[in-house]
């Protein structure tokens, strides 16, 4: 991961609060290093309380608008199902915060021209020896610790789901970070050869330099056992092809089966492109944390 800043230790400040019925809707803002400050949807179930703990879930955003994605109560579609706000309504706390460069963490973040704004950004940081990727994950873990600490959380129940971008947040963040008891990986599973060398499909937000030294994709999935993962995979996913993931997938399987857990790696292999597929979402995280 390289330099990174040193974490700071200030509480997170609510914002402002909506009542949705089943869940409460906060806006969080807390610092994870000085000077950089984090907005964040807390949504809080109405049943979940200091004395009634919920398990939690880190809801990450891939490409896109940000955070918003995740929570909106609108019927409309998007390609994420607004999943942290379904999750919010099956009883679980959820945290969903905008990584650097999307929703308010935007600004100055932008295309140049046909460049893109990831690539200018990850080469303004190599000037001083960070990296983006490396930046976000340290934001992740920190965003788990504030959901921890929240008193309707279950500190023991935590799960992390994410699509594309927001996939590679979660495999690295579950790969560093044991309290994550099960997670979802969607639309990411693949090869560095498949997605990066051969097609080019990733930015300078979405790798750690020097990496594939040591571990491809697959790999870096497996550091991940024995804890419970699903992996998500649409059939008309263009930017990560069917044949690459379920190459991946093989390969995967073969690290849980040598944990001796082959029945702790799920894959849910769907019609359908990059995007978020709920159903079996929802039903993994329940198997693992609600039954808890």
């Amino acid at each position: 991961m390289g330099d990174v800043p040193p974490l700071t230790h200030t509480n997170p400040v609510i914002v402002e609060s909506q009542d949705h019925g089943a869940y409460v809707q906060h806006k969080l803002r807390y610092e994870t290093s000085r000077d950089v400050f984090i907005p964040a949807w807390l949504l809080v179930p109405t049943e979940a309380t200091a004395d009634h703990p919920a398990p939690g879930l880190l809801a990450l955003h891939g490409h896109g608008t940000g955070k918003d994605q995740l929570v909106v109560r609108t019927e409309e579609p998007n390609i994420y199902r607004s999943f942290g706000r379904r999750y919010a309504e099956r009883g679980y706390v959820v945290l969903a915060p905008d990584a650097i460069g999307f929703g308010e963490r935007s600004e100055a973040f932008h295309r140049y021209g046909t460049r893109d704004g990831c690539n200018v950004n990850f080469l303004r940081l190599a000037l001083l020896g960070m990296n983006l990727m490396a930046l976000n994950l340290q934001d992740d873990r920190h965003a788990l610790s504030v959901l921890a600490a929240r008193p309707e959380v279950d500190a023991n129940r935590l799960a992390c789901a994410g699509l594309s971008f927001g996939g590679t947040r979660t495999m690295y963040l579950t790969a560093l970070d044991e309290r994550v008891s099960a997670a979802i990986v969607s639309g990411y599973l693949t090869s560095f050869r498949a997605y990066a060398l051969d097609t080019g499909n990733f930015c300078g937000s979405q790798f750690l330099p020097g990496i594939y030294r040591y571990a491809d994709v697959a790999d870096l999935h497996g550091l991940i056992a024995p804890r419970p993962l699903l992996i998500q995979a649409g059939c008309a996913d263009r930017g990560f092809p069917i044949k690459a993931s379920r190459d991946a997938q093989t390969h995967l399987a073969n690290i849980y089966t040598a944990a001796g857990v082959p029945d702790r790696l799920e894959r849910a292999e769907f019609d359908g492109g990059h995007e978020f597929h709920l159903s079996t979402a929802l039903t993994f995280i329940d198997r693992w944390l609600m039954a808890q």
